[in-house]
């Protein structure tokens, strides 16, 4: 029979994911040496080597790539033993894994946070900020919770309930306030500053333009909202931004804010989960909250 442990297993998880044994020591918040420990203790169990050990990164074997999609399985199926126990509980308690796009994170989590934590007072809240391809994976792995992301995500094994919608708005330079708001075919012209590839607001605002996948030759890429902000205030460019952020990332620019013309490009935000997640019901309840939240913050239910 072959002896190793639910902690090898965790600690073998977080090495593949990360390819690098410093970082996944880190994360499993071990020693180095002793994680190097555990899974030369977990290979010799097996009687294969996990791994293919370079200088400074480490690559899964050929064995590893195969027996990482059942660890991963199997983590995910005792988590959501814990999950379970915690469904049969009045209110939420010990950690909620939350997932936020960053063009949803700066603007909501201040209000979101402060609300679930005060209707759940036993639960720790942990926030992943990542690109929407990220957090579904990390949500399928059983690493989130839940992820707050622009619908429809169109994956057949998550439950989606929307929270908001908003609409975006045209950020050009404060010498610009007053001007015709420019058409879509006026905009494809412009020098247009948007968020770099992985982002799904670039894709919604060049859904807008009629842009495609295609890449115009006056297309600049920012990482993030405040720099393409900033970018148009010193005279860069002009760019789109959802609503939400309006209030946080004009307040300080020398831009000005102009809506378009309906019909007005927009997007829905909303929470998702795995339909297989024993707390679904809590989770159906958290997106209540932040609802409200973002009721507060000026958006308008989803």
């Amino acid at each position: 029979m072959i002896n190793f442990t639910l902690r090898q297993l965790r600690y073998f998880e977080a090495l593949a994911r990360h390819g690098h044994f410093g970082r996944a020591a880190e994360d499993c918040a071990i020693s180095q040496p002793a994680l190097s420990v555990q899974i030369r203790d977990l290979e010799q169990a097996l009687g294969a080597e996990l791994f293919e050990r370079a200088a400074r990164q480490v690559r899964l074997s050929a064995f590893g790539e195969e027996f990482v999609i059942r660890v991963r399985d199997v983590l995910r199926s005792v988590d959501e033993l814990g999950d379970l126990a915690r469904a049969h509980q009045s209110q939420l308690q010990g950690r909620l894994r939350i997932g936020v796009i960053p063009t949803v994170a700066p603007y909501l989590l201040p209000a979101m946070i402060s609300d679930i934590t005060r209707a759940n007072s036993g639960l720790d809240i942990h926030i992943r900020e990542s690109v929407t391809p990220k957090l579904l994976q990390e949500l399928h792995e059983g690493r989130l919770d839940t992820a707050i992301v622009a619908l429809p995500v169109s994956e057949p094994a998550m439950q989606e309930t929307p929270i908001f919608r908003e609409n975006f708005v045209l950020v050009r330079p404060r010498a610009d306030e007053g001007k015709p708001v420019p058409s879509r075919d006026r905009l494809r012209e412009m020098r247009l500053l948007l968020l770099e590839e992985g982002h799904c607001f670039r894709d919604q605002a060049l859904s807008f333009c009629e842009m495609g996948t295609t890449r115009p030759r006056e297309i600049l890429d920012g990482s993030s909202l405040s720099t393409l902000v900033q970018m148009v205030g010193a005279g860069i460019g002009v760019t789109l931004i959802p609503e939400i952020a309006m209030p946080v990332e004009t307040r300080s620019a020398e831009v000005s804010v102009a809506h378009f013309e309906d019909p007005q490009p927009s997007r829905t935000i909303g929470m998702i989960w795995r339909k297989t997640s024993p707390i679904a019901r809590q989770l159906t309840e958290v997106a209540d909250i932040v609802r409200l939240a973002a009721t507060r913050c000026g958006c308008t239910a989803g």
